[in-house]
């Protein structure tokens, strides 16, 4: 288990980006989200072909280097390489077929699992941290049963990497899976549909505190 993971604060909360549930000007939240105090924004737009992504990912990087918050790219491999964009989150297909070559680009990788197999096999071959999920139920997995707090409890003790979970994750849970053993949390909807991603931030932290 990640020893340093049982407490909240701002480098535990990731955002990942989902277009189709932004409220607004997606470019708008992205801002408000990068100066809301989040670690990183992964930009996970799987809809989009890579040339699109690229365009997208361009002015992405730009808005969070202006407000110095870490910008995540996703699957996209030679357009983050193309973009200079050092942090990649990859399925662990891809990270499995990534060559030596392009993975010593970056000097982050995180990596999707579900399970502890999967786990230890991204740990083995050198991501740099693992999500995990989806821990509870989620309307972008619908008629899929969650893994749960057990499932990613033996997924946090399998690994000695940072394990942050994902699915479902909200302020009136999020201490409940910090207090599982991970490291963080990564939530979408919250992100893309909160009126202030501020104050979600304060709720999250808030609620590990009180917990």
């Amino acid at each position: 288990m990640y020893e340093d993971g049982n407490l909240m604060d701002n480098r535990n909360i990731i955002c990942v980006t989902n277009r189709s549930l932004c409220k607004g000007d997606f470019f708008e939240r992205i801002e408000k989200i990068a100066s809301s105090g989040v670690k990183a924004i992964i930009l996970r737009e799987k809809d989009l072909s890579e040339s699109e992504y690229s365009d997208l990912a361009k002015k992405f990087v730009e808005l969070c280097e202006k407000r110095k918050v870490e910008a995540v790219l996703h699957t996209y491999v030679d357009a983050a390489i193309e973009l200079g964009v050092k942090s990649i989150h990859l399925p662990l297909p891809v990270f499995k077929d990534l060559s030596s070559e392009k993975k010593g680009f970056f000097s982050k990788v995180g990596v999707s699992c579900h399970s502890v197999e999967d786990a230890l096999e991204a740990e083995k071959l050198g991501a740099s941290y693992i999500t995990f999920g989806h821990v509870f139920a989620t309307d972008c997995k619908k008629g899929l049963l969650p893994r749960g707090l057990d499932a990613l409890k033996n997924v946090c003790r399998a690994v000695k990497i940072p394990v942050y979970a994902i699915g479902g994750i909200d302020e009136k849970n999020a201490a409940s899976a910090i207090g599982s053993g991970a490291f963080g949390v990564c939530i979408m909807s919250g992100f893309m549909k909160c009126a202030d991603p501020g104050k979600l931030v304060e709720k999250l932290k808030a609620g590990a505190e009180n917990d």
